[in-house]
């Protein structure tokens, strides 16, 4: 289904065409800016597969009503009120519910931002299991020894996976941060090389695996690992262990820095049907139309709820997610997991129900991590299957 406009939908270029522009959050070209990033910025491609993946379609739509507050309220009710730009909620391989707002439809590639986190973590595991890299205890430098000597040298790449580097850096959204810094070095007008921009924050504030903090730098550091020990660009390895093994039915783009090293903390994109592939793909533990294309147990250990107690459990911030290999992990009787980007970008799946939505928006304020609403949309349809 396909809808020209959506809430606040003047706010949001509705009359100007939803326009590409500048500045890139202005909220005026926020809707075109989410599906055209690579008219702004130099991006490498992601081929899509010869022969794409078979996706079916549920005979009916699918309807579920839920509690928000005081309210019930239902799918409908929740796109007529949020900034979603498409929703996607899949069953194994057959879609239940496709929506798409703000003139966008399925042929737009949709911005993933910190969503690309976790592909960075998945293909840190294809490359351990095809020995390009030896082990996750190794540390940076070992891959990478451009970086020797200094503080993200030393760092194990198990705690770039956990976001516990223990590297200063601050990442409070909407303040002055070094994840604006970071961002800056890389793809503003320095454009300095990764391992220069990496470099600039070299202070230890915590022992490695420690202290988990959300961190750009970290995963920056993982993106450097990958390209130095498979030899190959980012987007290349994704296409090839990835992308056209999943079946993807469209090609995606990763926005590159100067030297042309994809930002491995964010800037990826693609169509909502195999962003629900990847999902699908995570929700059956790495293996999809009779192939296992990440290895089983590094998807399984990625995404192992937290023990209670563990830094990795998340306890100190206002939330009660947990953290696995560059994943989001939900409280709950079974295994539960999500990938997330800032305006509303979110990828959760089941693997005990092999459910997936898919959600894309642009929105204006933070909701913290995991947007209440769409966490109890999302608890509402898993009751349903989980009845079944």
């Amino acid at each position: 289904m396909f809808s020209q406009t959506g809430p606040d939908a003047a706010d949001y270029g509705e009359k100007l065409g939803y326009p590409v522009g500048l500045p890139f959050k202005d909220q005026p070209h926020m809707v075109g800016n989410y599906t055209h990033a690579d008219r702004l910025w130099p991006t490498h491609t992601v081929a899509a597969a010869e022969q794409p993946s078979t996706l079916l379609r549920a005979p009916a739509e699918l309807s579920t009503s839920f509690k928000f507050g005081t309210e019930t309220t239902s799918l409908m009710k929740y796109l007529d009120t949020n900034p979603t730009t498409g929703l996607l909620i899949a069953h194994n391989d057959v879609i239940l519910f496709e929506h798409y707002q703000y003139g966008r439809t399925d042929q737009d590639r949709f911005l993933s931002q910190s969503m690309a986190k976790t592909l960075t973590g998945m293909l840190i595991g294809i490359a351990i299991s095809e020995g390009a890299i030896h082990s996750i205890d190794d540390t940076v430098e070992t891959y990478v020894p451009e970086l020797k000597g200094t503080e993200m040298g030393v760092t194990p790449i198990r705690a770039l996976l956990h976001m516990a580097s223990g590297i200063a850096f601050t990442e409070n959204f909407g303040t002055p941060q070094d994840a604006e810094k970071l961002r800056n070095s890389l793809l503003g007008p320095e454009q300095l090389n990764p391992i220069a921009a990496v470099t600039r924050f070299n202070k230890r504030v915590a022992a490695p695996n420690t202290v988990w903090h959300y961190s750009n730098l970290d995963t920056e550091g993982l993106s450097l690992v990958l390209t130095h020990a498979t030899h190959m660009t980012m987007a290349e390895y994704l296409q090839s262990k990835i992308w056209q093994p999943m079946g993807a039915e469209a090609s995606a783009n990763w926005q590159v820095d100067s030297t042309g090293q994809e930002v491995g903390y964010c800037c990826f994109s693609a169509t909502l049907r195999d962003y629900a592939r990847f999902g699908m793909l995570l929700a059956h533990d790495g293996a999809w139309n009779g192939r296992q294309i990440i290895p089983r147990q590094w998807l399984l250990d990625a995404t192992q709820p937290a023990t209670q107690g563990s830094f990795l459990a998340v306890t100190q911030e206002a939330h009660p997610w947990g953290y696995g290999y560059q994943t989001w992990l939900m409280p709950g009787p079974h295994r539960t997991f999500f990938m997330d980007g800032l305006e509303g970008q979110r990828i959760l799946v089941d693997p005990t129900t092999h459910v997936v939505l898919v959600h894309t928006a642009v929105r204006t304020k933070m909701h913290g991590i995991g947007n209440a609403e769409l966490v109890e949309l999302w608890s509402s349809i898993l009751k349903q299957f989980a009845s079944n």
